[in-house]
Formats: structure tokens, sequence, C-alpha cells
């Protein structure tokens, strides 16, 4: 999902280190088991699930599927979200143009067949990549010059011209639809899987997903519903923005077992101007932020200065929660620890 604004190899035996300890620690505090599934949906449980997932976030790497890297079948013919019937004929060089798209590109274990990225890619496996995008949009020299063999895009990549330009040169391109929910989580990793010539693959990173969320979601404790409002800024840019139906974040408050206060409050549509006088009528107990939004109005105590903050239960008690750019709406493989996060954080006293 692109939200308004759109947001993002050390050594290899590093990098292995830093993984075998992540998977050691999502074990641990899952009791053991593959994946997460199987937790405990005590309160201690899940502190300890929250943990384990901010320490993976930390480290901005990606967990692959078990075992060797696929060999995808090829050629495949697949729908294309744009109403066009796509055949790809090689995966050697794979280019996402969707930090999310990248991301179950890499986990599926295609990781290596990546040759360039988008601006929301921001997982390390993908930092050293070449940047496609100018700004937001796509550069098509960039593009070209990178000898894709087969393309991944969003409905929302753009300038349309470029992609047009792109298939003109003769390149495949897989256009998806934008992931605005945790649904989409499992529609897209089959998809680009099926695209790639690897649906076994996509079969078994989505039932690593399900399994991960379900356990996420067994943590939210009994009788807590607190309410919750996502709200998107760039101080810089004076950008104020609340999020409602569609946002995405919705989807991941309501999965974390709270209340979108955008939609209770009955704002309709994926974001909407921030006011005071919304933020009354939502009155949120937590606000949920990306990162860099919160840095780009000061901190905490630059975002009480903005009109209503004060005012509402969340800003009285600070109670504020933020999350990298690049993952809190990217609906890929990280999702199930932005739930472990939330589930933690958003219920507590």
């Amino acid at each position: 999902m692109r939200a308004p604004g759109r947001p993002h190899r050390p050594p290899r035996r590093r990098a292995a280190a830093t993984l075998a300890l992540v998977v050691a620690l999502v074990t641990a505090a899952c009791g053991g088991g593959s994946g997460s599934a199987g937790a405990d949906a005590s309160p201690a449980s899940a502190s300890e699930r929250a943990a384990a997932a901010q320490k993976q976030l930390a480290g901005n790497s990606l967990v692959p599927l078990e075992g060797e890297p696929p060999t995808p079948e090829l050629p495949v013919t697949v729908d294309s979200s744009d109403g066009r019937k796509v055949t790809v004929r090689d995966a050697s060089r794979i280019l996402p143009l969707n930090g999310g798209v990248a991301e179950i590109v890499f986990t599926l274990g295609l990781g290596d067949r990546v040759v360039g990225r988008d601006i929301t890619a921001t997982f390390e496996e993908a930092k050293d990549l070449p940047l496609v995008t100018k700004a937001h949009d796509v550069s098509a020299e960039s593009v070209l010059s990178l000898r894709p063999t087969v393309v991944l895009a969003d409905t929302d990549t753009g300038p349309q011209e470029v992609i047009d330009q792109i298939r003109d040169a003769g390149i495949p391109v897989v256009v998806l639809d934008p992931a605005t929910e945790l649904a989409d989580v499992s529609t897209r990793t089959t998809r680009i899987a099926a695209a790639l010539g690897v649906p076994e693959a996509g079969k078994a990173l989505d039932s690593r997903i399900g399994k991960d969320l379900a356990a996420a979601r067994a943590a939210v404790p009994e009788g807590s519903r607190p309410t919750v409002a996502f709200l998107y800024m760039r101080g810089s840019a004076a950008v104020y923005l609340m999020g409602g139906k569609g946002s995405g974040a919705d989807s991941l408050i309501e999965a974390a077992g709270a209340v979108d206060a955008g939609v209770a409050s009955g704002l309709d549509k994926p974001f909407t101007p921030l006011t005071s006088e919304a933020l009354v009528k939502a009155q949120p107990e937590v606000i949920l932020m990306m990162s860099k939004g919160l840095e780009s109005v000061g901190g905490i105590d630059g975002l009480l200065d903005v009109p209503g903050i004060r005012e509402t239960p969340a800003g009285m008690n600070r109670r504020i929660v933020t999350l990298e750019d690049g993952v809190l709406l990217s609906f890929g493989p990280r999702t199930p620890l932005v739930i472990d996060i939330l589930v933690d954080r958003v219920h507590r006293g």
C-alpha cells in the first residue's frame, strides 16, 4: 500500500549470524515450533513476542523460507491487474517496484535475482541495489539500464507512460493491486510466486505468514479494545492527515484487537485532513504513526503542539506508538511482526 507521499549487505557471515540470532529469538518467544504458531496467548507472551519482533525489525533483515531457493518453472502466463495477460519467460533479473513486493520476492528465496529497488524497499538485503525511482516516480531510463527480464509493479506505480515505455522495450510487466488490508498479503504472495514460476514456494510462504498472523492475534488480551488513531504527518510539507476506512492501518489496528478511531468517528476515506474537531470527536486513546512522521513534527513534544492532540486521551497520556515507515504498511512477510508489536503496545495501560 502506498500512503500519501509514498515512503523505503552486510558481509555474508555477519548477516548469517544476525539471521540465526533473530530466528532463535522468535522461536524462543513463541515457545518453539515453526514460525510463530502455537504461542501462549497470555499478556506475558504478548510482551515477549513484541520484544522478539522489535529485535528482528531493528536488524532490518528478512527471514527467507527454509531450504534451497526455488527454481522458477517458466514460461507462465498470469493475469495483470491492468487487464492484461502477461507471459513471463525469464526470472533471472527481477525488478520489484514496491517495497512490500520486494520483501516477498526476497523471502521466497529469489533475492539474488533482484537487480534494483524502489525507494520503499528499505530492508538490509536491498539497500545496496540500484534505485530506480526519482522522488516517488519510476525512471524508465534507470529501469531499462538494469536489463530486467520481469518487472513487478502496483496499479499506483507510475507514471503510466513509463510503464508503457518499459513494456514497449519488450519487458513483461506484471501489475498487482495495492495491498490495503491483511487479506491482501496472501493474495500478493501467491500472485507474485505464480508470476515468477515458484507457486509451491508461494504456498509455503503464505502458510508461514498465516500461522504467524494467527499467533500474533491470539495474544490479544481479553476485554481490551482501545481506540487507536493513525496519523500520517510530514511536518516539513505541512501534511497532516488522519487515517480512516481503507487507510491500511485500519486493518492492522483491527487485527491487533483495537478500534480504528477514524473509522469509528465516520471517516469513510483512507485519509482526511486532520482538524482539532476531528480529533476531539475521535478521542483516541493511542496514536499510531510512522517513525519519520513523528520526527518531522519534532517528536512527541512537537506532536502535542498540533491543535487538538493535547485534548485527546492519547495526547494527555503521551501514548504514541511508532513503527518504521517501510514496515508499517508494507503488507508483506514482516507484517506479523507489526501485529506482534501493536498487540503489546496499544493494549498497555
